[in-house]
């Protein structure tokens, strides 16, 4: 049996109180103080997460650019230096290798960022599907990431780097020093609120680590854990590997279309996907809220009255909105806003209805 790896911070961790449980291959914080105050800290003030069993690898010489064309379904030729895009890299057939986000740090070179338990599936579908002048190699392990998320965000990072955070728009980065340590100063988010993303050497894990908590103690900051992680990412209807997208769904089905583009020359899974469209959806993933209070899971069926339609693909009860929300997949014709559905909860039906995604938005003021 393969044993458990380790992120730099393993030992910050246990110092902060994190209970560690195992997770894609890693023994990870699941929580310090609780899911619920983690979560609210985040909304509220700001939260620290180690992200850093993500993976990266790392693409880099003259065929770089056309080879990763070639793997994902969005246009990365359109991508700028120190600009990063969200794409998913696909099966012939269509449905999901992972979601992934793609860093342009040069003209010839890009980090990739995948999810933690693909990492090594991942990287040999890469592997066997490239061609020619370039160089591909997994870099996981060289680098710590930390992830800091809240509307005290920039407050906290601003006082340990020189960098204008203010400046950095969505999708994009900066690389330059925090604490002392060259870093990627990263503006993605997987959480609803703003924050940014901190790449560098896992020689420093603590170092930064460290600096940010100290900071962050003045602007209410607190460690986060992968549990909190889930259900704020869920608010903000932001799809997870495993549960919302997976190798039996395509990004049509699953509402990503944005980051499909079809009029780029060809990718792995395009055939397939213009085959879909020309016959038509026949599932959809939708967001969902329940009016009475029950929790949906994973796995649950949806029903329209007697009628099964679907499935439960996340859900939670939403600590920001008090409410039971969740996402899953129905077929074609029970999509739209508003349609009345039920989820099986336990053997009871509990009624609800399919609404817009995201849940929450801190830009809508929910």
């Amino acid at each position: 049996m393969t044993s458990l790896k380790r992120t730099g911070l393993y030992d910050a961790h246990l110092r902060s109180g994190g209970k560690i449980v195992a997770f894609a291959g890693w023994k990870m914080p699941v929580q310090y103080s609780s899911i619920i105050d983690e979560h609210q800290t985040v909304r509220t003030a700001a939260g620290m997460f180690d992200v850093s069993h993500m993976g990266e690898v790392l693409f880099s010489g003259p065929d770089a650019l056309a080879n990763i064309q070639m793997l994902v379904s969005n246009d990365i030729s359109k991508l700028k230096p120190n600009r990063a895009v969200y794409t998913g890299m696909l099966y012939p057939g269509g449905t999901f290798v992972d979601d992934l986000l793609v860093y342009r740090l040069s003209e010839d070179t890009f980090l990739l960022v995948i999810n933690a338990a693909n990492t090594l599936k991942d990287y040999e579908w890469m592997r066997d599907n490239i061609r020619g002048n370039l160089v591909c190699e997994n870099v996981t392990d060289q680098y710590t990431q930390i992830a800091v998320q809240g509307p005290n965000s920039i407050e906290i990072l601003k006082k340990l780097t020189p960098v204008d955070l203010a400046s950095i728009r969505y999708y994009r980065f900066e690389r330059d020093s925090v604490a002392g340590v060259d870093s990627i100063i990263s503006r993605t988010g997987y959480t609803g609120e703003p924050g940014f993303e901190l790449y560098f050497d896992a020689t420093f894990s603590d170092k930064v680590w460290d600096a940010v908590l100290e900071t962050g103690n003045n602007f209410g900051l607190k460690p986060a854990g992968l549990g909190c992680r889930d259900t704020l990412r869920l608010e903000a209807g932001m799809a997870l590997y495993g549960n919302d997208i997976d190798d039996q769904h395509t990004p049509l089905e699953a509402g990503l279309d944005w980051i499909v583009k079809l009029s780029k020359d060809d990718f792995i899974g395009k055939s397939a996907l213009v085959e879909q469209l020309q016959k038509g959806l026949t599932r959809h993933l939708i967001g969902f809220e329940l009016t009475e209070r029950a929790i949906p899971r994973k796995g649950y069926e949806i029903f329209s009255g007697n009628e099964p339609i679907g499935e439960v693909t996340s859900g939670t009860l939403s600590i920001t909105l008090g409410k039971p929300v969740g996402m899953g997949y129905v077929r074609h014709g029970f999509e739209s806003l508003g349609t009345n559905i039920e989820i099986m909860v336990r053997g009871k039906k509990f009624p609800g209805r399919v609404v817009a995604l995201p849940f929450y938005s801190r830009t809508r003021g929910n």
